[in-house]
């Protein structure tokens, strides 16, 4: 017998609802997947490596002829390489740069660098070695240069690293005293007495040769 409490109806227990009724029918196919959302953080990544690889390609068409005859004008006997593998070395560094406006002058003080780096390994070859070690240059170098600019490289490399490098960017790339200075990693107060000295001596050099 079952005892209420006064004033209180009488509550039946509920029925367990019918599972079988909230299921799809038989040989009906799945329930489609619901739509996710597009990574903003992927899209956003995509979308600054197409934006490089856009400037990178324009910096390319753009500057590489006189990042070449840069470096031939620095005295480098395999300028492509060095220009080329200063492009690589921007790929890798790009998201580094504090703005796109930054690829240039990275790239010219990266040319800068191997070229000086590479001299200073020419010059190791040569004293333990013999025989003299002719700089050949390629095919497409030399064709950058007329007779007289030759003669000009020749007379470059009787200066130092630091005055070729003052010389050749502010008279044959046309940069200012602060341009320099970033491309070469000085102050610009270096750069004046590098520059001045270099002439003094290119001078003193090509009325030698006259």
């Amino acid at each position: 017998m079952t005892v209420l409490r006064p004033g209180l109806p009488f509550l039946a227990p509920r029925a367990a609802p019918d599972v079988a009724a909230f299921a799809p029918p038989r040989g009906a196919p799945p329930p489609a997947p619901a739509p996710q959302a597009p990574d903003a953080g992927r899209a956003d990544t995509d979308g600054r490596a197409t934006d490089r690889e856009a400037m990178l390609t324009r910096l390319f068409d753009s500057h590489y002829p006189g990042l070449l005859r840069l470096a031939v004008l620095l005295g480098a006997d395999d300028a492509e390489d060095i220009v080329s593998e200063a492009f690589c070395q921007l790929h890798r560094r790009w998201n580094r740069l504090r703005s796109p406006d930054a690829a240039l002058p990275y790239l010219r003080s990266v040319v800068c660098n191997l070229t000086r780096m590479r001299l200073r390994h020419l010059q190791v070859v040569r004293r333990h070695i013999d025989q003299r070690v002719d700089s050949v240059q390629s095919a497409e170098s030399a064709a950058l240069l007329r007779d007289d600019q030759r003669a000009l490289v020749e007379a470059l490399r009787h200066l130092s690293a630091r005055q070729r490098e003052a010389l050749v960017l502010r008279y044959w790339l046309g940069l200012g005293e602060s341009e320099i200075a970033t491309s070469m990693g000085i102050s610009q107060g270096a750069v004046k007495t590098h520059v001045s000295r270099g002439m003094a001596t290119l001078t003193k050099l090509m009325q030698e040769r006259q």
